[in-house]
């Protein structure tokens, strides 16, 4: 069943260095949005945006101008239909220049699962759930 107030619609990524973190995505495969611009770039998921913004102006859109914001306490996640799926997703971000955090490996829970950190040390993890079918366009929803 779906919650209506139980969603995420953006997920923003605060950079040190736009230009990099753009680099970053684009290596990785990822296509922005044409509503991107200079201070913000858009990605278009599955049900949901990924946008990234500079730090300050993160902060100062936040109400939080100077704020030191950090990275890493979140992880972003990324399920894949197979083990070769997220080998192949997770080795594309290692060649597009993010940092190794751990390889994916069969993992305590059943699945499969690995961790990098993009260029402004925002981690993802890339896994397979077995216990979490995908639909054909790679959405989740998780199982009664």
């Amino acid at each position: 069943m779906s919650h209506p107030r139980q969603r995420i619609t953006l997920v923003t990524l605060g950079s040190r260095d736009l230009p990099r973190a753009r680099a970053f995505y684009a290596a990785w495969g990822w296509a922005p949005h044409p509503s991107s611009n200079e201070g913000v770039t858009f990605y278009q998921m599955n049900g949901a945006v990924l946008g990234l913004f500079g730090l300050e102006a993160l902060a100062e859109d936040q109400g939080r101008p100077g704020a030191a914001l950090g990275t890493g306490a979140v992880t972003l996640a990324q399920n894949c239909a197979d083990d070769s799926e997220t080998d192949a997703v997770f080795e594309a971000a290692l060649a597009a220049g993010a940092t190794l955090l751990k390889r994916p490996e069969k993992v305590f829970w059943g699945g499969y699962s690995g961790y990098f950190a993009d260029p402004d040390g925002h981690v993802w993890e890339i896994a397979t759930n077995p216990f979490w079918p995908l639909s054909e366009d790679g959405a989740l929803t998780l199982p009664d």
